[in-house]
């Protein structure tokens, strides 16, 4: 059971990047500035922070280097992260390390703005994956996960013990689920409370046995029997009202809804822990597992990578920056700090074995999916969520059938 920590909320899977076509072509170096590997560096990182604890683990990190290797580290928090990356890239002046949002990834690299160093890490195969999956590009890791976060449920634990539910009436299958959320319905309370977004409803596409693509993202499965399944579920849900968006009880993000009491149940990552502990820290909860589906287990995964520019005449240095933050123990300690799960395999056992609380939050295995990383991709995506505000009256076959049929114009256009 969480209770209070400090923590803040990591930035996985919120940080968005804007797309941002370069002079250069991917992983070719003509364009590029020379390398400056004369004395000490100067070094410039652009964060998309989560809040306080997460920009002061990543200076702490920065400052760590500085005393290992006498060169300095500035560390920039953006405030607009689309605006501030994409102007730098476009104007040939980029940061020489920054976040890089999974679904944005493609549109970096094949624009050419991502200098691929990944298998320059050291023990890069301790990273998940999964992860590694999701920043490959054209067969070659082009950057590696800071850290990551599966989808879990959360459960406010004094509704839970209110309705006469104990710990073992935790839902494991979608059944349980619709049950407990629909006796956890009351009053100004609903069951379960989360966004319309395939980010969070993909969930249970995965448990149905389908999803958006097949596994190396080379065929659009969007219009499947799997899919229609998971989504009649939720609609069921929705009708029923055990099951609400977020904006339709007037908050900002299931969190809020989940903090202020609104919601006995949601879906989030590990994210959620310090907006809990910024704002609501007396609410104490419990995360467990999502409930298997038809298919079996489920779970979507978020991570950024950490990006080094193509444009950075500090390319080496910036590489070793990287490796320097993504060692275990850098990565333990800003899961201490804001929560994060670290991406290094060995590092999240040893970080999850100290905090047993967060481990449904670091599921691992084949049935963690990660998100859609084709150029172009999400734009098609952002559409799918628009359709998914309406899922109470529309027909979900409809909906997968206009996400297979633009999904298949994006592939087509990477080919």
């Amino acid at each position: 059971m969480h209770t209070r920590r400090t923590l803040s909320a990591t930035a996985c899977g919120i940080a968005m990047l804007a797309a941002t076509a370069c002079s250069s072509s991917f992983g070719e170096d003509e364009d590029t500035a020379q390398e400056d590997t004369e004395g000490s560096q100067s070094l410039t990182v652009l964060i998309a922070t989560s809040g306080e604890a997460e920009t002061g683990a990543v200076e702490a990190a920065a400052a760590a280097y500085e005393e290992e290797s006498g060169n300095t580290v500035t560390v920039e928090v953006a405030q607009d992260m689309n605006q501030q990356l994409g102007q730098a890239l476009a104007g040939g002046n980029p940061p020489d390390v920054f976040y890089v949002d999974s679904s944005q990834f493609a549109n970096y690299a094949q624009g050419g703005s991502l200098h691929p160093y990944g298998e320059r890490i050291s023990d890069v195969e301790d990273f998940s994956p999964t992860l590694r999956q999701s920043f490959t590009h054209e067969g070659e890791l082009v950057c590696v996960p800071k850290d990551t976060s599966s989808l879990a449920l959360v459960i406010n634990t004094a509704l839970w013990q209110e309705a006469g539910l104990t710990d073992a009436d935790y839902p494991t299958t979608w059944e349980q689920l619709s049950s407990v959320a629909a006796e956890l319905t009351q009053g100004d309370v609903t069951g379960l409370v989360t966004s319309n977004e395939y980010q969070r409803l993909g969930a249970f596409m995965k448990q149905a046995g389908g999803w958006v693509t097949n596994a190396d993202q080379t065929e659009v499965t969007a219009d499947s029997d799997e899919n229609a399944e998971a989504l009649d579920f939720v609609r069921g849900m929705l009708n029923d009202g055990s099951l609400t968006y977020a904006s339709d009880v007037d908050a900002g993000w299931a969190g809020e809804a989940f903090g202020e009491g609104r919601a006995a149940m949601t879906i989030e990552g590990s994210w959620l822990a310090g907006g809990m502990e910024a704002d609501y820290p007396d609410v104490e909860y419990a995360v467990v597992p999502l409930p298997e589906g038809p298919a079996g287990p489920g779970t979507l995964a978020f991570t950024n990578c950490w990006g080094v520019a193509q444009e950075s005449p500090r390319r080496d240095t910036a590489v070793e920056l990287v490796e320097f933050l993504t060692r275990a123990e850098q990565q333990i300690a800003m899961g201490d700090a804001f929560g994060a799960i670290p991406s290094r395999q060995s590092a999240a056992d040893e970080y999850l074995a100290d905090h047993p609380e967060d481990e449904a939050w670091g599921a691992s295995g084949e049935w963690v999916q990660g998100p859609v990383t084709l150029r172009g991709f999400d734009r098609v995506l952002a559409q799918f969520n628009t359709d998914l505000e309406s899922l109470r009256t529309a027909d979900p076959r409809d909906m997968l059938s206009d996400l297979q049929r633009y999904g298949e114009a994006a592939l087509e256009e990477n080919q």
